[in-house]
């Protein structure tokens, strides 16, 4: 990222899930950071008023159909030459007890949160090793930190997303590529009207979008494999791990 961010407009980033939201947010960040941007998602109008007053290139690719990874990652390489660093931002949401949870929205929720996310780093991840740098960064949630009631199927999908992480940032040492995990709690977004059903705890409150963006930008400028936002997100994971019994009354209650 600081080699990157020296070079201004010379740096590539690539952003999934740029049409709204935390997508949106994190490419208006890196916008102004001077950042040449190619912007991905499904409604090639709410990409193009992402990319409204810069030099973003829109990329409308449906990433849940079968060849979507290979299409993005080969367009994006033709468009700009190499990306320095890919953002996978696309998700979906569904909420309701898994036992009505009907077979296509577990594959549907599966397809963009997962497996979509997997094929397009394995496909624009070669670049980066041959180039000897880049940044993978990839939105979880907290979701996949703890679970969540009602979220059973978005709370496996984010949770194998962070052992995706994990495992394959220890793949890459030594390439000169880093993979970032991003942490993030109820984000003041369309994600829950999407979803089909609205945020109702009262607490923690929704953080705004630009917040998580901000988190983003400087967990780059760190080098930081992990970012949460907020910051005390680190803390649900850390109780599970000393005290699980503790962990799972305290889920019960605020969970």
């Amino acid at each position: 990222m600081q080699e990157s961010a020296r070079r201004g407009a010379s740096g590539v980033a690539l952003v999934t899930g740029a049409s709204s939201g935390i997508g949106a947010a994190i490419a208006r960040r890196f916008a102004a950071g001077g950042w040449q941007l190619l912007l991905s998602g499904r409604d090639r109008r709410r990409l193009e008023e992402t990319a409204a007053g810069t030099s973003a290139v829109v990329l409308p690719i449906d990433l849940a159909a079968a060849d979507g990874p290979r299409l993005l990652a080969s367009s994006a390489l033709d468009v700009a030459g190499q990306i320095d660093v890919l953002v996978a931002a696309a998700g979906i949401g569904w909420s309701g007890p898994f036992v009505t949870m009907p077979h296509a929205a577990i594959d549907g929720m599966l397809t963009v949160n997962l497996d979509a996310t997997l094929h397009l780093v394995r496909e624009v991840l070669p670049s980066m090793v041959a180039a000897g740098q880049g940044r993978v960064v990839l939105i979880g949630s907290v979701a996949g930190t703890v679970g969540v009631r009602d979220e059973a199927v978005y709370s496996a999908a984010k949770g194998a997303v962070a052992v995706f992480a994990e495992a394959l940032r220890q793949e890459l040492r030594g390439t000169g590529v880093r993979v970032t995990h991003v942490v993030p709690g109820a984000v003041d977004t369309a994600f829950f009207e999407r979803r089909g059903t609205p945020y109702r705890r009262a607490r923690p409150r929704p953080v705004p979008a630009g917040r998580v963006a901000d988190a983003v930008w400087d967990g780059l400028e760190h080098g930081r494999d992990d970012v949460y936002v907020p910051s005390w997100l680190h803390l649900p994971g850390r109780v599970r791990g000393v005290a699980p019994a503790l962990y799972r009354r305290l889920l019960g209650r605020f969970g």
